[in-house]
């Protein structure tokens, strides 16, 4: 059974001019086209195959537009797109620390998790900083 997606006269010339686009993402315009698609009757599996994209995709789509509208197109889901990367700030401190200062707890020298701890980062980022500085606590 097909779903069509249904939407107003307004919705529907917002939709077109996002899919006739030259200046949005790429992911923006294809979502578009996919929705125009389903807008006329079209199915999730053929609309897949047009846009060049998997079915599940677009039955996220479909599902994002029905809930949130036009401002849905082209949005990337909480959990998706690239990590946000470690600010240099945050290395400079982590490897001052590691050279010049001593974890206060008396240990001898810091650890992956105590030096994570104090600038709130994760083990594996302490020693991906360290492994690419050559350092060893």
């Amino acid at each position: 059974m097909v779903q069509v997606v249904e939407m107003s006269a307004a919705q529907r010339r917002e939709v077109e001019r996002l899919a006739r686009s030259t200046s949005e993402p790429r992911r923006m315009v294809v979502a578009a086209t996919a929705l125009l698609a389903l807008a006329d009757g079209v199915s999730v599996r053929a609309t897949a195959r047009a846009v060049g994209s998997h079915q599940d995709t677009v039955a996220r789509w479909r599902d994002r537009f029905l809930a949130a509208g036009v401002e849905g197109i082209g949005v990337i889901a909480a959990g998706r797109g690239r990590r946000p990367e470690i600010g240099q700030d945050v290395i400079d401190a982590v490897v001052d620390d590691t050279l010049h200062s001593v974890p206060e707890d008396g240990s001898t020298c810091w650890s992956t998790r105590t030096l994570g701890v104090r600038h709130g980062v994760s083990k594996d980022t302490v020693a991906k900083i360290w492994r690419a500085r050559n350092l060893r606590p």
